[in-house]
């Protein structure tokens, strides 16, 4: 494999699905039922709604989702994860995992370190 064009293949992937709320939005997604633009604003109260929208729209550009308007009053309009979307699952539950065992690393190590500190005789 040629550096180059693995780097290149990264750049694309990490591009697609990396961001503060996308992981975070297409885990919601994936959970299977489609969901409105409001609950997913309550699923994540700390985005904004222009983050929201601009995550949204690249995401369905990237055809990972998809947007459903349905013409009524008032106009109702659904995001639901699409099947190339679904592709992602794999990756997405071995970031969780990572990130799990990462944050309980951080813990044991910030504990480890508070723990040398206080047994510090203090001069």
């Amino acid at each position: 494999m040629e550096n180059k064009s693995a780097s290149c293949q990264f750049v694309a992937a990490l591009d697609s699905i990396v961001g503060k709320w996308k992981p975070i939005i297409l885990y919601h997604l994936l959970q299977g039922e489609p969901l409105r633009f409001n609950e997913l604003k309550r699923l994540l109260p700390n985005v904004t709604q222009r983050m929201l929208t601009l995550h949204l729209r690249e995401l369905e550009e990237e055809e990972i989702i998809t947007r459903t308007v349905y013409p009524q009053v008032p106009p109702k309009v659904e995001y639901s994860i699409t099947e190339y979307g679904k592709s992602l699952a794999p990756v997405l539950e071995t970031l969780h995992r990572w990130g799990k065992l990462h944050v309980e690393r951080k813990q044991l190590k910030d504990a480890q370190n508070d723990s040398i500190e206080t047994d510090r005789p203090e001069a």
